[in-house]
């Protein structure tokens, strides 16, 4: 079986030892960058599954190498952020990365992350119902939304938020229990990552009959 290959991108090598040292016991391959513009170039060279990219990178910083990779993939992305500023973190995810770790992190929680992304992304071939709540219709398999038959653009991570409130239609999911369902792992204090999510959904399908209802103190439900 072909190891997937994660590409870890900073400027810090300790950073990217202990990165690679727990991915690698977990049967991942580990590719290094530690320059804005060698990423780039490892990106279109070694195909990763995964990228762990750091905000501060001398040449090219973390946010203006999203961007670039977001133009033409949807390359799976964990960012790195030195400060526990919730900006960076609100920044990134807008430029589309799927998720964040503030340093110093818990290698752990890293690999768990990066296996909990990877899982959603790859998610079985076999047919899956659609689900439909008033004009808004998920496709499971074929990973698409569709508005009243019309298209709608989500980045992975908003495709798998929406999904899981679908699943759920009707019923309150916790912060907390969409952060286990829909990213896959359970880490206290990464609740921001679902409200900027939530966000952005609301935005996308705000034409639609279906709309995603805060419950005060509690969390969100899909109604239509």
């Amino acid at each position: 079986m072909t190891k997937e290959t994660i590409l870890v991108v900073d400027d810090e090598r300790n950073i990217i030892e202990l990165a690679r040292l727990y991915l690698e016991q977990d049967g991942f391959r580990v590719e290094a960058a530690n320059t804005g513009k060698a990423a780039l170039e490892k990106v279109k060279t070694v195909d990763p599954a995964l990228m762990v990219l750091d905000l501060m990178l001398p040449e090219i910083d973390g946010w203006e190498v999203c961007r670039r990779v977001r133009a033409s993939s949807d390359l799976p992305i964990i960012m790195l952020t030195a400060r526990d500023d919730d900006v960076d973190k609100i920044v990134g995810l807008e430029l589309g990365a799927d998720d964040y770790l503030t340093k110093p992190f818990n290698p752990r929680e890293l690999v768990a992350r990066v296996k909990a992304i990877l899982r959603r992304a790859e998610r079985s071939s076999t047919p899956e119902k659609v689900y439909r709540v008033g004009d808004l219709a998920i496709d499971p398999a074929r990973r698409e939304v569709t508005i009243a038959g019309q298209p709608v653009e989500l980045r992975t991570k908003e495709f798998d938020c929406l999904l899981t409130l679908a699943e759920n239609k009707g019923i309150v999911l916790s912060r907390e229990k969409l952060l286990e369902l829909a990213w896959g792992y359970d880490f206290a204090g990464q609740t921001r990552t679902v409200d900027v999510h939530v966000a952005h959904l609301r935005k996308k399908i705000s034409h639609s009959t279906a709309q995603i209802e805060t419950v005060t103190g509690v969390g969100y439900k899909l109604v239509g």
